[in-house]
């Protein structure tokens, strides 16, 4: 194998931008992300309500996480790097440029999980007022505490 293709593989084994030459826009490629557990929605029949610890959960207080780390056991917001992020901060600079047709550059970047309440059966609807000002306090903290970060030019909350 050349140089160069085991340069590309590198590249694409990790997260990085991808140039569309027609709209003329940089895309967000995160290939390793495709390695997080699926928890999404799947047709079964109805169950009972909705519990307020599942020890199935890697969110809640107390569990172990998909990626290995057990959570503390947290009574309110609670925080994380996300263990299979769409960035990684430490990435090295790599550039492709394949005469215009594949054009991609390696990304940076911090992604972080924030858990709203040690209840697994609360969504923010069901909060409180007190409650959902505690999150969105939140959300502006690690919104000044990302900004901060050299390297990090935008930051966003969703």
């Amino acid at each position: 194998m050349s140089q160069e293709h085991s340069e590309q593989r590198e590249l694409f084994s990790h997260p990085h931008r991808r140039f569309n030459p027609l709209t003329r826009e940089w895309i967000l490629v995160s290939p390793h992300r495709n390695d997080r557990p699926w928890q999404g929605k799947t047709e079964d029949l109805p169950q009972a309500a909705a519990v307020s610890y599942d020890p199935q959960c890697y969110l809640c207080p107390g569990n172990a996480r998909a990626g290995g780390a057990r959570n503390p056991s947290y009574k309110s917001t609670f925080v994380f790097d996300n263990d299979f992020a769409a960035l990684r901060l430490e990435m090295q600079p790599e550039e492709l440029n394949d005469a215009g047709l594949m054009v991609a550059r390696s990304e940076s970047g911090v992604c972080r999980v924030v858990c709203f309440s040690e209840r697994h059966d609360l969504t923010l609807a069901l909060m409180s007022e007190d409650e959902v000002r505690e999150v969105v306090e939140v959300w502006v903290a690690q919104s000044k505490e990302l900004g901060r970060i050299p390297g990090i030019s935008h930051v966003q909350i969703f």
